[in-house]
């Protein structure tokens, strides 16, 4: 076929000098920049097939094409191409079919139709079906051509970037509900203790996880706390993790005997879980005001560190075993406070696991309770204390700490 005089378009057609699609794009003398692409032309006519690559080629448009005969074949090339240029009159597909069958075997590059002039009605609708632009035949030349192609890419990674922008907003917001899930305010009213919470994630796109506190007041002079940590990161983990906070809640309303709280929880975590692989770690903690001593419990869980009389040392309670993994009850320890002038701090693993300079060593609660020990925390008031140990966690790790954080720190006498 001999290649038709310049100035012509598809089939030979003379150019018609206004906007090629619905888009509005006018003709100009340049093509705009860009990157080079890869498009795969589907056209079963050789004649209109050669003369796309001529006029391609005329324009320096720093594109490869490549050509498939039929939608089969096109399904087998498609791979890694940057824009499919569609004919809707296929051997085998037809019209808006084969639009479908497209869009959905490339999801990720644009898509411009091609059309007859007594079909352009298809290329309006196509657009409306999520194609990106359309051509129709003898109204194009090479410029044209080009500009369309590269538009209609940008025009498919600007959807793609606000689709994905969207996707990050509707995960915030999930998180912002299932953080209210997680971390709710005390259920408290005494003055005898002052509560100071805690929370941030990981690093993993800044998700919510499994983290969970609470803090309940039965009588005047009871209040319970509990720190708890589902193992992954994500919207199932946090999910799970706020039915866990809620049902220990409704469990310490409804004053169900301490020995049975932690072992109903695990009934929930196990009829819950969505894989038998999934475990939690818990702390519980009562406090019994009037005798100033308390009754902790850990399932797995790093135990709380007792700051009073200028010390720090970990409460010596039985670790006991992780929640979900065999069912047994925690081994109750209580404490004895030996003033009226202590701080009590309830954590996850998260602020305990990050590396100390550039060995595979842990912080880990020794680490942790070196931290609290240091002279200069002394003038760090107690409501910053849990966000100052995580600045120093994350100083020490050489970066921001990989798993979340969160922290119940519970004191009475108002002094350190």
């Amino acid at each position: 076929m001999t290649r038709p005089p310049r100035g012509t378009g598809l089939s030979g057609s003379p150019v018609v000098p206004r906007a090629l699609s619905h888009s509005g794009v006018g003709r100009h003398t340049s093509v705009p920049p860009g990157d080079r692409l890869r498009v795969l032309l589907v056209e079963d006519d050789e004649g209109d097939a050669f003369l796309v690559g001529e006029l391609l080629a005329e324009t320096n448009s720093m594109i490869d094409l490549l050509v498939a005969t039929s939608l089969s074949e096109a399904r087998q090339r498609v791979m890694g191409v940057d824009c499919v240029l569609l004919d809707l009159g296929l051997p085998d597909a037809q019209g808006l079919d084969g639009l479908r069958q497209v869009l959905e075997m490339a999801s990720g590059a644009a898509v411009c139709v091609l059309t007859g002039r007594s079909d352009e009605h298809l290329g309006i609708v196509a657009v409306a079906e999520g194609a990106q632009d359309y051509l129709v035949k003898g109204q194009v030349d090479g410029v044209l051509l080009t500009r369309a192609l590269r538009y209609a890419v940008e025009r498919k990674r600007a959807d793609e970037n606000a689709r994905r922008l969207r996707e990050v907003e509707l995960r915030q917001a999930e998180s912002a509900r299932l953080e209210r899930g997680l971390l709710p305010q005390p259920l408290m009213s005494t003055d005898q203790v002052a509560v100071h919470t805690f929370y941030r994630p990981g690093r993993h796109a800044a998700l919510i996880g499994g983290d969970f506190f609470d803090v309940v007041q039965t009588r005047p002079d009871r209040v319970d706390l509990i720190v708890g940590d589902v193992c992954g990161h994500g919207v199932d983990e946090a999910a799970l993790g706020v039915e866990l906070r809620v049902a220990w809640r409704a469990l310490i309303l409804a004053g169900v005997p301490d020995d049975e709280v932690l072992p109903a929880l695990e009934q929930v975590l196990m009829s819950e879980r969505r894989l038998r692989e999934i475990f939690a770690t818990v702390a519980t903690t009562r406090l019994d005001l009037d005798a100033n001593r308390a009754t902790v419990r850990l399932a797995g869980h790093p135990p709380p560190l007792l700051l009073s009389g200028g010390k720090v040392a970990p409460v010596p309670a039985p670790s006991g075993l992780l929640l979900g993994v065999r069912p047994r009850r925690p081994v109750a320890f209580d404490l004895e406070f030996a003033t009226d002038d202590w701080s009590l701090l309830m954590y996850t693993d998260g602020l305990i696991e990050g590396r100390v300079g550039d060995g595979d060593e842990r912080l880990d609660v020794p680490g942790l309770a070196g931290l609290l020990a240091e002279p200069g925390n002394q003038s760090v008031p107690l409501s910053d204390l849990p966000a100052w140990l995580v600045g120093r966690a994350e100083q020490i790790n050489g970066g921001p700490l990989a798993d979340d954080v969160a922290m119940l720190l519970v004191n009475r006498g108002g002094g350190r």
